[in-house]
């Protein structure tokens, strides 16, 4: 396992591949018994892996309750991830859901109880609630970060327009940095693309992907009458071959495979990576989870990238169908885009 570090506003070294616990338990009705846990986590630790997510809400709180357990002893050897904005049980009120600071001091609070721990590394909002003031989010955030609950700050599932407020918010006050985004990404979900993947590379924040494998459809298993995800979580957080590009994506990427020598979800994870993005696996058994972890050993090459790139793009969408355009390229450079050198990467 390789180490990155996390955006460009820490100093801190993560694992290539980001082990998701949203299967750490069985309160849902679908995932891992915590005995399978325990030989996941210490599995991914083996392999070298340093970095946890998890959520208030997985597993209505058992899977920060089996993390509890599992991290005494060894706390410090990893970044634990944890979120708040859902409710940790279909009971959960009001006031301890959403954005505002009420729920993010009450969860906070609740999650390190059950983590058995005395700091959140990396302390997500899960999603945008749609009301909260970007101000009202750096604020509370700040407050715990001083209180010493949290070191670092990330945003999951926003716009990317409210991502660089919050952000710019954030470095303007001298507040704690916003300092990751979290994704979806893969081959079958790819609008990521658009907005928020160039808008976290260009705020310097560290990117990590959720469902890499669309849920499991891109390993293939479900064309094998497997039914996973598919059914365990009632169809969410699941990417279904409901497409002519669907099928000749997962074409392409069996055929992509078989050339390799690897399997089909290896390679799409592998994609994900070369993307820029830390992916996130999220397995159910030991087995899964060495499956994943074999996809840190993929090199995919330019031309097997490309051949993936063609078979899953999507359409462009405004404004990059004008500033993207052979002609308004030439015009704003002169006449001479072709002769100029850009940047690495996006820029803000």
């Amino acid at each position: 396992m390789r180490y990155k570090l996390f955006g460009k506003h820490t100093g801190l070294r993560v694992s290539e591949l980001v082990l998701g616990a949203g299967n750490f338990g069985t309160r849902w009705g679908h995932g891992a018994e915590p005995d399978e846990v325990r030989r996941i986590f210490d599995a991914y630790a083996d392999a070298g892996g340093n970095f946890i997510d998890t959520a208030n809400g997985y597993q209505f709180g058992q899977s920060e309750e089996i993390l509890g357990e599992l991290l005494a002893g060894r706390r410090n050897d990893f970044v634990l991830a944890t979120k708040f904005t859902m409710g940790t049980d279909p009971k959960a009120g009001i006031l301890v859901t959403g954005n505002s600071r009420q729920a993010m001091v009450a969860s906070v609070e609740a999650s390190l109880k059950r983590l058995k721990t005395d700091r959140i590394d990396l302390y997500w909002v899960h999603m945008a609630d749609g009301v909260t003031p970007a101000e009202e989010i750096v604020r509370g955030f700040d407050d715990l970060a001083r209180a010493g609950k949290i070191l670092y700050a990330g945003l999951s599932d926003f716009p990317a327009w409210r991502v660089a407020r919050t952000a710019t918010i954030a470095e303007l006050r001298g507040a704690v940095p916003i300092a990751g985004l979290q994704v979806e990404h893969s081959l079958v979900e790819r609008t990521t693309e658009h907005e928020l993947l160039p808008a976290g590379h260009a705020l310097g924040l560290g990117v990590v992907a959720w469902s890499p494998l669309g849920g499991g459809m891109l390993t293939g298993k479900y064309r094998q009458g497997e039914k996973g995800r598919a059914e365990g979580f009632g169809g969410k957080v699941f990417q279904a071959e409901n497409s002519a590009q669907r099928t000749a994506i997962l074409d392409t990427l069996i055929a992509v495979a078989a050339e390799a020598g690897v399997t089909p979800g290896e390679i799409a994870i592998a994609w994900v990576a070369a993307k820029g993005s830390l992916p996130i696996i999220g397995p159910r058994s030991l087995a899964q989870l060495e499956s994943n972890l074999a996809a840190a050993n993929v090199t995919l090459t330019p031309g097997q990238i490309a051949r993936l790139d063609e078979v899953s793009a999507i359409p462009a969408i405004f404004p990059y169908t004008v500033i993207d355009d052979a002609g308004n390229r030439q015009a704003f450079t002169g006449g001479k885009f072709d002769q100029v050198d850009g940047p690495a990467g996006p820029v803000a």
